[in-house]
């Protein structure tokens, strides 16, 4: 490791840890290198230009945000929410059931944690508070968790990130998440009915059995975004980035013509706030993208590689290793940051321990998502008190027992690879 890539780190950390936007300290870092290294700037424009025309998998995600717009305006959110009252609100803990199950419903639309935590999340969070069974903490606190369940079933803007640096098939990485995904909300709806039976909770009225195929019916053009989704990779009809351009279209197709329930200032509204989203991911990308290119010249993937095997570390010990790194890095980095920084340095060694990339991608995105959740940084407490007005030390209060559940579905999936590549290898996925 040389000096000019030390300088380059201690500018970054230095930056970050100042409360810079971490994009601009990735490129501050990065052309700090550059400069010391005697390196022409312009090579910085040239490695950007070049990570950008060659991946066209990175147009998902402009796509995937604007999908997840549209779904959360309008009477989209508010059909779906219905659905998933009608279904488990009848039991005790029923609203915080509902919360976790409208994130997994969710989840197949948007592909991010923030959308849902700031839409339908919101919407939860009131209904919860209002209904007086419920303190804002807990309300906030199990929002959080549940949103993490967003980028884990597909589909997902951190797993496209994933497939940009590792060259793992979007698509397997797609199925790979939906297990670990239910998993995570089983583990989040066994802690909220075991709360709710020591707290006492209320149960609320339940929907007449009556109204479900009326409520189904109303949300079931919804629910089929997932479907959509999934036969157009797996059927071979489009590429992963394609099929964001079909969810976005059918977003749109749905809320505006289907649902009428989108007006033109509120769709204008829409394409301005996910430009906004797609710059600020797209920033980090354009830093990363420098930086990956300063680590891989520096060749210290392949020195982490050499190390590790040359060590003989157990490939099991390897992993728990690296899943321990990133859970205290998601402390203070985000999960953009992770993906595209950090995990690269540890696929190549992967490919050495014979770690399947598919179980490493969706074990560590899991572990990104965790992060989201984890004090002091956890971004998705800032979001939700920047939405709701909660004080962040009452949901901070009762995130601890919902983030424990969620370690503990980690270690498992880490455990267990078969719940993460089952349905990749029923589909033909040969590792």
């Amino acid at each position: 490791m040389t000096f000019e890539f030390l300088l380059c780190l201690t500018v970054l950390f230095v930056l970050a840890g100042m409360g810079a936007p971490i994009a601009h300290a990735i490129l501050v870092g990065s052309f700090v290198y550059l400069l010391a290294d005697g390196t022409s700037i312009g090579l910085s424009g040239k490695i950007l230009m070049d990570g950008l025309y060659q991946s066209f998998i990175l147009l998902a995600v402009p796509l995937f945000i604007v999908a997840a717009n549209i779904m959360n305006a309008g009477t989209v959110s508010d059909r779906l929410l219905q659905f998933c009252i009608a279904l488990v609100g009848r039991f005790k803990g029923g609203l915080g059931h509902v919360n976790v199950l409208a994130s997994l419903v969710f989840s197949g639309m948007s592909g991010s944690a923030v959308a849902d935590a700031a839409g339908v999340g919101k919407i939860i969070i009131g209904m919860m508070t209002k209904s007086g069974h419920y303190t804002r903490g807990y309300a906030a606190a199990i929002t959080a968790a549940s949103a993490t369940i967003g980028p884990i079933i597909p589909p997902s803007i951190p797993m496209v990130l994933y497939a940009l640096v590792s060259g793992t098939s979007i698509g397997y990485l797609f199925l790979g998440g939906i297990l670990p995904g239910l998993l995570m909300g089983m583990v989040l709806m066994g802690m909220n009915f075991w709360i709710s039976h020591r707290r006492g909770f209320a149960v609320e009225e339940p929907v007449p059995l009556k109204d479900f195929p009326k409520v189904t019916f109303r949300a079931f053009p919804a629910l089929m975004m997932p479907a959509i989704l999934l036969y157009g990779i797996y059927g071979g009809v489009t590429t992963p980035t394609e099929a964001a351009a079909v969810a976005a279209l059918y977003a749109l197709i749905l809320a505006a013509v289907f649902y009428r329930s989108l007006s033109f200032s509120t769709f204008y509204e829409i394409l301005v706030s996910s430009a906004r989203s797609s710059a600020a991911v797209g920033l980090v990308i354009g830093g990363a993208l420098i930086l990956n290119y300063i680590v891989a010249s520096e060749n210290i993937p392949n020195q982490v590689a050499s190390a590790l095997v040359g060590l003989d570390v157990h490939p099991l010990v390897f992993l728990l290793g690296v899943n321990i790194l990133i859970l205290l890095l998601g402390c203070v980095l985000d999960a953009s940051t992770i993906i595209l920084v950090i995990i690269p340095l540890f696929v190549p060694a992967c490919r050495e321990l014979g770690i399947d990339l598919v179980h490493f991608g969706v074990v560590a995105i899991v572990n990104c998502m965790i992060g989201l959740i984890t004090p002091p940084y956890g971004i998705l407490l800032f979001v939700i008190n920047a939405v709701t007005g909660i004080p962040l030390t009452e949901i901070i209060r009762e995130i601890w027992l919902f983030l424990g559940v969620l370690v503990l579905a980690l270690l498992l999936l880490i455990l267990v690879p078969g719940i993460t590549l089952w349905l990749p290898e029923l589909m033909g996925y040969a590792g």
